[in-house]
C-alpha cells in the first residue's frame, strides 16, 4: 500500500457530493494532501482555488490540488463521488445502468496507474457500485467500502435524539442493509444514553410504539424529501465520508455502518451490503455481527435479496437465492 507517513487522497467527481466532502476535509484537517479530479477540469480547477482561498482559516494547512488518475499511484485513499444522480421520482436503484458504465473506466483508469490504497465509494446505488468496483479492480475486499448506510444511520440517531430530547452523540442506533428503500432500523440493539429504546417506549407513557415506525419512514424517505425540496443531497453523506476517511487515515479502528462484502456473515454472500464494520489503517478489519430478532433477519435477508437481484445481471457469480 501508498506511505502511512502521508495521508494523500484523490477525490474523483467534484458536483455536489465531491466539492462537499473536499470543504468539510478541509475542514477538519484530516488530510495531508487533497487531489481533485473531474471530467470537467475547470470546475475541478475552480473549486481547488476557492478551498485554497479558505486555507488561512481552517485547522490544518491540506495541500490541494487539480490532478490526473496517474496521481492514484501514490494515493492512500481514492473516494469516488461521481456518476449520474437521482433525479426526483428515481430510486437509487435507478442509476444502475448508466453508472456501471462509467464506474467500469473510472476503476480501470485508477488501477492503470498502479493504485495500490483503499477505494471509497459515494455514488448511487452504492452497494452495486461498491461491488463493482471490487470485482474491476481486482482488490481485496477489505479495501473497497461503500459509504453504505452511514448517512440512514446518523439521520437515525438524530430523529431518535429528537424524539428523545437527548443529542444524537448519546444515542447508538444502527440502520442496516440496502442504502436504499429496504433497509431496515435494528431496534433491538438501540439504545439512548444505555438505556435500550425498547425500555424507554415501555417505561414512558409519552413514548409509543408506532412512533418508532414514524421514526424510520422519516429516515428512509429522508433523501426523496431533500431531493423533492433542493435537488439533492450533499451535506449529510459528505460529512458521512469525511467521517470514513477519519477512521481509516487515523487507524481508529472505529465501528461505522458502511457497505461490506459478506462471505458468511448475517448468512449471506455475494453482496455488499450495509453492516457496522470495524475501519482502520487497512479498510475495513471485520464486519461486525448484530444479534437480530427474528423480524430483523427476514427483513435483512429479504434487503441482500433485493441487491443479489440488482447485481445477477451483471455479474455472473451473484445467484439470486
Amino acid at each position: 500500500m501508498a506511505s502511512e507517513r502521508t495521508n494523500r487522497v484523490v477525490l474523483i467527481g467534484t458536483g455536489f457530493v465531491g466539492s462537499s466532502y473536499a470543504f468539510a476535509l478541509m475542514n477538519q484537517g484530516i488530510a495531508d494532501e487533497l487531489i481533485m479530479i473531474d471530467m470537467n477540469e475547470e470546475k475541478a480547477m475552480g473549486d481547488v482555488m476557492d478551498l485554497n482561498h479558505g486555507k488561512v482559516f481552517a485547522p490544518y494547512p491540506t495541500a490541494i490540488r487539480q490532478g490526473s488518475y496517474e496521481d492514484c499511484s501514490a494515493a492512500d485513499l481514492v473516494v469516488v463521488c461521481a456518476g449520474a444522480n437521482q433525479k426526483p421520482g428515481e430510486t437509487r436503484l435507478d442509476l444502475v445502468e448508466k453508472n456501471l458504465t462509467i464506474f467500469k473506466s473510472i476503476t480501470d483508469q485508477v488501477m492503470a496507474a498502479d493504485f495500490d490504497g483503499i477505494f471509497l465509494v459515494a455514488t448511487n446505488p452504492v452497494d452495486i457500485l461498491t461491488y463493482a468496483v471490487w470485482k474491476y479492480s481486482g482488490l481485496p475486499k477489505e479495501r473497497v467500502i461503500g459509504s453504505g448506510t452511514i448517512l440512514d444511520t446518523a439521520r437515525f440517531r438524530f430523529e431518535l435524539g429528537e424524539y428523545f430530547k437527548v443529542a444524537p452523540h448519546n444515542v447508538h442506533a444502527y440502520i442496516i442493509g440496502e442504502h436504499g428503500d429496504s433497509e431496515l432500523p435494528v431496534y433491538s440493539a438501540a439504545d439512548v444514553g444505555g438505556v435500550p429504546v425498547l425500555k424507554r417506549i415501555e417505561r414512558d407513557e409519552a413514548c409509543k410504539k408506532e412512533d418508532l415506525d414514524e421514526i424510520f419512514v422519516h429516515v428512509r424517505d429522508a433523501a426523496y424529501e431533500i431531493i423533492k425540496r433542493k435537488g439533492a443531497t450533499f451535506y449529510g453523506i459528505a460529512m458521512g465520508l469525511v467521517r470514513i476517511t477519519k477512521a481509516i487515515l487515523h487507524n481508529e479502528n472505529s465501528v461505522l455502518t458502511v457497505s461490506a462484502l459478506l462471505e458468511g456473515e448475517y448468512g449471506e454472500k455475494h453482496v455488499y451490503i450495509g453492516v457496522p464494520s470495524v475501519i482502520n489503517r487497512r479498510g475495513i478489519r471485520e464486519v461486525i455481527e448484530l444479534d437480530l430478532n427474528k423480524e430483523e433477519k427476514e427483513k435483512f435477508a429479504q434487503s441482500a435479496a433485493v441487491l443479489r437481484k440488482t447485481l445477477a445481471p451483471y455479474f455472473e457469480e451473484v445467484h439470486v437465492k
